[in-house]
């Protein structure tokens, strides 16, 4: 089967690159698999077999990969048992493998900072580049800041199990935030200030807090925002907040409430002893790292928590593995800090690599941004979004006239599919001679499910394997797996990163629901896809409604509250029709109150709402008045249905209307995808 369209060059599956024989045999992977070979006298003549032990040997092969990228950890017991092979106890590396509720490494202690920091020295841990300056650090001077700020959180009152939250752009001090957390056991969660403070409010306020991290204003396309307004919004809605660290030029957020003590990030640092230790504590592997957001598709966005051994374990493979970062390299990908790819991104140092944060819009002063940064950083693996690269292809631009890149071997994809012309176009325009590692994961797991290897070719529009330890596939409607077909991605075992449990869910209901209520004692994830009898798979959008515009996830009910709050506005539905890796149009259907009219003038003011309050990436491109919206019997927008219509299926194969409340407004829906799609064309 072939997505690409009549008259295209490149189809599905095509093949683009053969393996690099040279960046294939000097891989970690290479290396992990004869060390594999060596202690349990197995053969991994390919990857098929390679990835077949880690799933069937589940709890051995996460105690192996562990004991291999860590000598402390291969001396410990449940490593040097794992080793030997004899007397090794799958029960102390996993309770068991049922989900929800699998526990990893009952009684291990460990601590991530730890592992991300390493040895001090010269080598430069980071490198952070906005639209304003560069700022280049040291592995020792990482260290210093992260000591500095660490004692400043604990004499905070700070402690292990209390909450870090951050409100500021991808650069230093959310990552010297993150890891000072993380070295005292606490708990961190960060927002990019391009967040408007009803989002920012929703998902810290769930947490409580102790202490906010926050810049006073961020430049983004050339623009300075200031952020005192909606500072101030947030710290007055946050309860048990107890310390603001404010960072940068402009006004400061007022008045704050009482109490509420107030710091200067760079005094922080500047007042430490350089002598100042880290006061690192050990925590249990399940231990909360950090809370990340679903995008708040049914209500509130759901309170994601990782676990500090879970996260490591989880990078390091994705990283190390499939992703070939080694010690010394340079690992680049375009987030902001309000995507999971910054919490995978700032791993990097867990792999030995400089990471380089890049804030700013990657179209100021124009699309050749990223790639001049890749070259003058000496970038090794560049990650960014698909519809990045589909807009560098759509722009007509090439990168390779201006630049050159001969310390590049990847660019990552992931957000969104990548089509195969965006395969194509990336290998001719930017350079022929990288691996182009098209990946799949989600802010769920905080990973890879699916990704590439150095031991992969790569061919058009294709995710080259499931990652190792990743029990992927597709299955149907009845929970069977069907190959070569389109189904709901599933994960069959327990992953170490899956959410240990969402904040507020005491009975873990929520949890249950999110995933495992369609197939039970399955993850269910959401994305559609296709496994193919080579292993490789083809990922065609989301199952259900999440809206990821530029790689921030919103979710429709966020919307909801922003567009119902005119009065002007009886009802509203919101369909992103992205699709494949081309980003479509963000439409908004709204029913008008009684006696109203969709002006121009109500248009711009819902606009205005949702830059303010949710984020100025998701502004509808249409805004179409509609007579209903449709909903089920029990009265759920049909959001994942009429998204499905509009993308130009036919309506008997997206809903029942013997389900629906309004089987009438089919009609009105059918001829919307036809005037949508016609204007389009």
């Amino acid at each position: 089967m072939s997505d690409a369209g009549s008259g295209s060059r490149v189809a599905e599956g095509d093949l683009l690159a053969r393996v690099n024989p040279e960046v294939a045999e000097s891989s970690t992977l290479t290396r992990f698999a004869r060390w594999l070979e060596e202690v349990t006298g197995l053969d991994f003549p390919d990857y098929a077999a390679l990835h077949r032990f880690s799933v069937e040997h589940l709890e051995r092969f996460w105690a192996l990969w562990w004991a291999y990228f860590d000598p402390d950890f291969a001396v410990h017991p449940i490593g040097a048992s794992a080793i030997a092979g004899n007397d090794f106890d799958p029960t102390s590396v996993l309770s068991s493998r049922t989900m929800p509720g699998a526990v990893w490494f009952k009684g291990v202690e460990l601590n991530y900072a730890r592992y991300a920091l390493g040895a001090q020295g010269a080598d430069t841990a980071v490198v952070a580049i906005s639209e304003t300056g560069r700022e280049e650090l040291s592995r020792t001077e990482l260290y210093h800041r992260v000591a500095a700020m660490a004692n400043f959180l604990r004499d905070s009152g700070v402690a292990k199990g209390d909450r870090v939250a951050c409100y500021a752009p991808n650069g230093v001090m959310a990552l010297v935030g993150f890891l000072a957390t993380a070295a005292l056991g606490a708990v961190w969660s960060s927002c990019s200030p391009d967040f408007g403070a009803s989002a920012v409010i929703d998902r810290f306020r769930q947490i409580s807090p102790k202490v906010l991290l926050a810049v006073r204003s961020y430049d983004y396309n050339g623009r300075h925002f200031e952020r005192a307004r909606d500072l101030a919004e947030i710290v007055a809605k946050l309860d048990g907040l107890g310390s603001l660290v404010l960072e940068g030029q402009g006004p400061d957020p007022a008045p704050l409430p009482d109490g509420l003590k107030s710091a200067e990030y760079s005094s922080i640092i500047s007042s430490a002893p350089p002598d100042l230790p880290i006061p690192f504590v050990d925590v249990e592997f399940s231990h909360p790292l950090w809370i990340l957001y679903s995008s708040g598709t049914t209500g509130l966005p759901k309170a994601i928590v990782q676990s500090q051994g879970g996260i490591m374990l989880e990078h390091t493979r994705v990283l190390m593995t499939h992703s070939d970062i080694r010690a010394g390299d340079r690992f680049l990908w375009y987030t902001t800090t309000g995507w999971m790819m910054w919490n995978f991104l700032v791993s990097g140092l867990l792999a030995g690599a400089t990471v380089v944060l890049v804030d700013g819009a990657v179209g100021y002063p124009d699309l050749y941004r990223l790639y001049g940064i890749v070259a003058e950083e000496r970038v090794t693996f560049f990650g960014t979004s698909a519809p990045f690269l589909n807009a560098c292809e759509k722009a007509g631009i090439v990168p390779k006239e201006h630049y050159s890149f001969p310390e590049l071997r990847t660019i990552g994809s992931t957000g969104a599919p990548l089509s195969p012309e965006g395969f194509l176009w990336t290998f001719e325009n930017v350079s022929p001679s990288i691996q182009l590692a098209s990946a799949s994961g989600g802010t769920d797991v905080c990973t890879a499910f699916l990704a590439s290897s150095p031991w992969h070719d790569t061919r058009a529009g294709e995710l080259a394997c499931a990652t190792l330890g990743v029990d992927a596939a597709a299955f149907d409607e009845e929970g069977r797996e069907v190959i070569d077909e389109v189904g709901e991605l599933v994960i069959r075992q327990p992953m170490p990163s899956m959410p240990v449990y969402f904040w507020n869910d005491p009975d873990g209901s929520k949890l249950h629901d999110a995933y495992f209520s369609l197939y039970p004692g399955i993850w269910r994830h959401g994305d559609w896809i296709r496994m193919k009898p080579s292993g490789a798979a083809v990922i065609y959008g989301r199952s259900d409604s999440t809206l990821n515009r530029g790689g921030v996830r919103m979710g429709t009910s966020e919307f909801y509250v922003v567009v119902e709050s005119f009065a002007e506005v009886a009802d509203s539905i919101v369909v992103d029709t992205s699709h494949l890796g081309r980003e479509g149009e963000l439409v908004l259907l709204v029913v008008m109150a009684p006696g109203q009219e969709l002006t121009e003038d109500l248009k711009s003011r819902i606009s205005a709402a949702i830059r303010q309050r949710l984020s100025p990436r998701h502004i509808p491109d249409r805004i179409v008045a509609v007579a209903e919206i449709p909903r089920t019997i029990n009265g759920k927008k049909m959001e994942v249905p009429i998204r499905r219509l509009l993308l130009g299926e036919e309506p008997e194969k997206v809903m029942s209307r013997g389900s629906m409340a309004n089987p009438q407004a089919v009609e009105e829906y059918r001829a919307l995808a036809e005037r949508l799609a016609s204007a389009t064309e």
